[in-house]
């Protein structure tokens, strides 16, 4: 037998488990934006589309600098390709949870995913 084992009293064990279950059941209280289940493509400042997240499609938007292809499949979308020089929206990859978003700034074009409920990061404060 382990020496701290002896250490807990059955106070402690029920200290944990109340601890475990309170965490447990807080999850759901906190968890922000449920979901994904459409994607906004904004193109300057406009709301350019809103894709159902079920179905799998592309789309292209026309930008400044040539066209944003985007790729749609279900419960997650991407930006593939985009004219502009760094290309930080083509490597954010996949976004899958509400709130997630790709924004392609010389090109004007961003990609974002929502859920049923809005999700409130420090941007949006």
């Amino acid at each position: 037998m382990k020496p701290w084992l002896a250490l807990i009293r059955p106070g402690d064990w029920l200290v944990m488990l109340g601890s475990a279950a309170l965490v447990g059941s807080s999850i759901s209280v906190f968890w922000q934006g449920g979901l994904a289940d459409r994607a906004i493509i904004r193109q300057e400042d406009k709301v350019f589309a809103e894709v159902d997240l079920r179905n799998k499609r592309q789309l292209e938007v026309d930008g400044p600098l040539g066209k944003t292809l985007i790729a749609i499949e279900p419960g997650r979308a991407r930006i593939v390709s985009d004219p502009g020089p760094r290309q930080y929206c083509v490597r954010q990859g996949w976004l899958m949870r509400p709130g997630e978003i790709a924004i392609c700034a010389p090109n004007r074009v961003s990609l974002q995913i929502a859920g049923r409920t809005k999700v409130y990061d420090s941007i949006s404060y």
